[in-house]
């Protein structure tokens, strides 16, 4: 697998540019990429798949236009080729409902409310990106920079 990427989902430039700034830190080693719809982010990902490539962690909007994240995200968890991707969802709309579906159906890993804190985000993602490590098997030497300590003790202690 050449590029791991982290996926940036959202209708609004001015949130995929402010996602931009605030994942800069882990842009020497991993490819971030943007799209505008959920549309757009299947294509993206698919095209990643067939090239080798992956996408790691995907922080998709929830509140789009044509097509909504949870539903994306819904799909996406039953193409067994994307099974290890890590996900983020990301709103300042949801409801309860909303929620209990896209932690049920959609299989989420975690929920940021806009506006995000920069700080819980990166965490978030190093904790995303050192679960799917472990999970895909990847070397974790190569990352070992953007790994969550805690995460990455505890899946250390039980692999042995």
């Amino acid at each position: 697998m050449s590029a791991l990427h982290i996926m940036c989902v959202d209708d609004q430039r001015s949130v995929l540019s402010a996602l931009q700034k605030d994942l800069a830190i882990f842009a020497n080693d991993f490819e971030i990429t943007v799209c505008e719809s959920a549309h757009e982010a299947m294509e993206v990902i698919n095209e990643l798949d067939a090239d080798g490539e992956a996408v790691a962690v995907l922080i998709c909007d929830h509140i789009m236009p044509n097509r909504n994240g949870i539903d994306f995200m819904i799909d996406l968890s039953h193409d067994e080729r994307f099974h290890h991707i890590k996900t983020i969802l990301l709103t300042g709309l949801a409801t309860h409902q909303d929620t209990i579906v896209a932690i049920n159906k959609a299989r989420i890993d975690h929920y940021l409310e806009k506006p995000w804190n920069r700080d819980e985000l990166v965490a978030t993602v190093k904790t995303l990106l050192t679960e799917y490590i472990f999970d895909t098997g990847l070397d974790y030497n190569n990352y070992k920079p953007y790994l969550d300590q805690n995460v990455f003790l505890k899946r250390m202690h039980n692999s042995h």
